[in-house]
Order: C-alpha cells, then structure tokens, then sequence
C-alpha cells in the first residue's frame, strides 16, 4: 500500500464514522477501517482473501453471540437476583 491508497483508505473512514455520528447511528471505526482498506485492496488486486474470510466470519459470529450471551447473563441474575 502506499501512501495514497492509505491516505483515501483513512479519508474513507474519517468521512463514513463522521457521518453516521452526525446521523446517531452506531458504526464501529475499526470495521469502517477494515472494510476501507479491503476496498484498497480489492481495488489494487492485492487483497489477503485468507485474512478477509475469517474477519468477515467474526463478525458474522460475533452479534448473536453477544446477544445470547448477555440474555442467559441476564436470565441467571434475575433467578439469583429476582
């Protein structure tokens, strides 16, 4: 990567984070950063596809796992809790 590519992949992120704050949306700026620099990536056909699937597959996993976590953490304190 050089510095152009890394300078668009950062102004991207910048521009996307700002914007869905400005908007009170949630957005996560390392996913916003990652999903900037696999578009350099794509883009520059230099793109780490054996890095990118499991990225991709964490955060797939990651919501309802937290989701089901925090339900049955929530359940177990109101049955020692009530």
């Amino acid at each position: 990567m050089n510095p152009g590519q890394g300078f668009a992949a950062n102004l991207a992120t910048a521009l996307l984070t700002t914007t869905a704050s400005y908007h009170g949306l949630p957005v996560s700026t390392t996913h916003v950063s990652v999903g900037a620099l696999l578009g350099i990536g794509i883009t520059t056909r230099q793109a780490k596809w054996k890095t990118v699937i499991p990225v991709l597959l964490a955060w797939v996993v990651t919501l309802p796992s937290a989701a089901v976590l925090s339900a049955l953490i929530f359940k177990g304190g109101q049955i020692f809790f009530p």
